[in-house]
């Protein structure tokens, strides 16, 4: 319950920044990429900082495998956390876009439409736009690594550096891809999108779904393997 609602929190501020930037007749219309990344930075701080003490806070699959691999987690709640996060995201999606409702019908383009939801690449190459999810997932898995050390954890204190980090991987690396980092931050808000009756809503582009999926599990098993190898 705690991963569900942290990740409720997360996604529902995180999408909800990215809806006031880029949807029609906001009062944050056109303010920008900066906004955005320090939008969803605030996100993270608040879903960690929210639900630490009760389940550690991972929001994110490619974190709960990444600390499993390295014997921090057990792999028995690597599934009920990831269902649990995927869950609180689609929920989180929904509350956007109750709360941008007007917002939706006011805007014509659909792929607008479906970047509040879920990510997508700058220029299409799947290699490369994997390989962008690949290494900012493992970065930032590593560095949260290298941070908890071999004795701490991702307690609510935790939450402020672990926010500095997100922001400076979506400054740096959110380019390309739009560093989704976390296969639940898009495929929860992806399902949203084909079920939610949004106007003109198009496609959820679904071809490219298993990008900002693979490309975090990749980077958590990497992060991983790297931490194992200089311990």
């Amino acid at each position: 319950m705690a991963e569900f609602l942290g990740t409720a929190i997360l996604i529902a501020l995180g999408n909800g920044v990215v809806a006031n930037v880029v949807l029609n007749k906001t009062k944050g219309n056109n303010s920008g990429w900066i906004v955005i990344c320090f939008g969803w930075a605030m996100a993270v701080f608040v879903g960690v900082f929210s639900v630490a003490k009760f389940s550690g806070a991972h929001l994110n699959p490619a974190v709960s495998i990444c600390l499993a691999m390295v014997g921090k987690f057990p792999w028995s709640d690597v599934l009920y956390y990831s269902l649990a996060q995927i869950a609180g995201a689609f929920v989180g999606s929904v509350l956007v876009w109750l709360m941008y409702h007007p917002h939706f019908k006011s805007t014509e383009d659909a792929q607008t439409k479906l970047a509040t939801f879920g990510t997508g690449p700058a220029i299409r190459n799947p290699f490369y736009n994997l390989l962008t999810e690949t290494i900012a997932t493992a970065i930032f898995l590593l560095c949260i690594l290298l941070k908890i050390g071999p004795s701490d954890s991702l307690g609510a204190l935790d939450a402020i550096p672990v926010a500095f980090l997100v922001l400076a991987v979506g400054l740096s690396f959110g380019g390309p891809t739009g560093y989704a980092i976390n296969p639940a931050r898009d495929l929860g808000p992806r399902l949203a999108h084909a079920i939610l009756p949004i106007s003109k809503k198009g496609s959820s582009d679904w071809s490219y779904a298993w990008v900002p999926i693979a490309g975090p599990v990749l980077g958590a098993v990497i992060a991983a393997l790297i931490y194992i190898a200089i311990q």
